[in-house]
């Protein structure tokens, strides 16, 4: 009996729907199915941009940062997480360089995470040639992120990061005396994670009768840390910039929640963020391109 009627109440539903769709012009239904096939179509291609040429690309940024009556300009090249992975191979690196002395800097750091996983993936001999290739007349320096402790990079990273001709600060600073008698101080954090970070390093020692003072640091949140107006310019990485930018969504990541790309102000001095050269987690950049920062710097 029940059977029978479901029966029934099915068929009739059956037939009210198919008068339904009889009753839509058939010109509304293929632009539906045209409108469906053109999302899925370009959400294809975004994701091929996302994976195969966006993370691909190295965005040049230029800034100018004055403090006051300049006498000389020195330009600093800024890179961060270059993250060399099976998705970011030691073999791109060449192009990261050539861009880096295509701008003839003065200065060149780095703020962490030359690795992505070093336990699973770690050529070291052609990473130390391509850091030794590039060239900067006052020097390298860098400092240490969260993922060149882990993964058993502790015991690797100082050597690597020597090797390429950089000066490793870890809590510890070097001063450049410019031709015109001025001074550079420049000082860089331990890592905010694993490591002891000493904040008030830029209030100490010789730091503090420098000209021009740059801190460099790994994780940006952590600038909240430093004591008022210690330094001129904080330079910082960690955050990938989220990878992927869209309106309604951005991925963020520990200590690198509120301060994500670009300029901030900080405590008084000025904070920046830069968004790195590889990836982590996903092999995918979205709006977010590998980037160099260049800092001309007039003092």
């Amino acid at each position: 009996m029940f059977s029978l009627l479901e029966e029934r109440i099915l068929k009739c539903e059956g037939n009210s729907y198919k008068k339904l769709i009889r009753r839509i012009p058939l010109k509304i239904i293929k632009r539906i199915i045209l409108f469906i096939l053109m999302i899925l179509i370009l959400t294809g291609l975004l994701a091929v941009y996302a994976v195969k040429i966006e993370p691909y690309r190295l965005a040049v940024h230029d800034y100018e940062l004055k403090k006051g009556p300049a006498s000389i300009e020195l330009k600093l090249v800024h890179i961060s997480d270059i993250q060399v992975s099976e998705a970011y191979s030691e073999d791109r690196l060449g192009k990261l360089v050539d861009k880096i002395n295509g701008q003839s800097p003065d200065i060149v750091v780095f703020t962490g995470d030359l690795y992505d996983n070093y336990a699973s993936y770690h050529p070291e001999k052609k990473v130390e040639k391509a850091l030794s290739d590039i060239q900067a007349k006052y020097g390298k320096y860098a400092v240490w992120g969260n993922r060149d402790y882990g993964g058993s990079a502790m015991r690797a990273y100082p050597g690597i990061i020597q090797n390429g001709g950089f000066k490793l600060l870890a809590n510890e600073s070097a001063i450049i005396r410019l031709p015109d008698g001025k001074k550079i101080g420049i000082g860089g954090l331990d890592d905010v994670l694993f490591g002891t970070p000493d904040y008030g390093l830029m209030e100490s020692g010789e730091l503090k009768n420098c000209d021009y003072k740059i801190l460099l640091m790994h994780e940006p949140d952590a600038a909240e840390r430093v004591p008022e107006k210690s330094a001129d310019l904080i330079l910082a990485g960690h955050s990938h910039g989220g990878q992927v930018k869209l309106p309604f969504f951005k991925m963020k990541t520990s200590l690198a929640k509120k301060f994500t790309d670009g300029f901030y102000s900080v405590n008084g001095m000025k904070l920046f963020v830069n968004t790195g050269i590889g990836t982590s987690h996903y092999p995918i950049r979205f709006l977010v391109p590998p980037e160099i920062d260049v800092f001309r710097i007039s003092i």
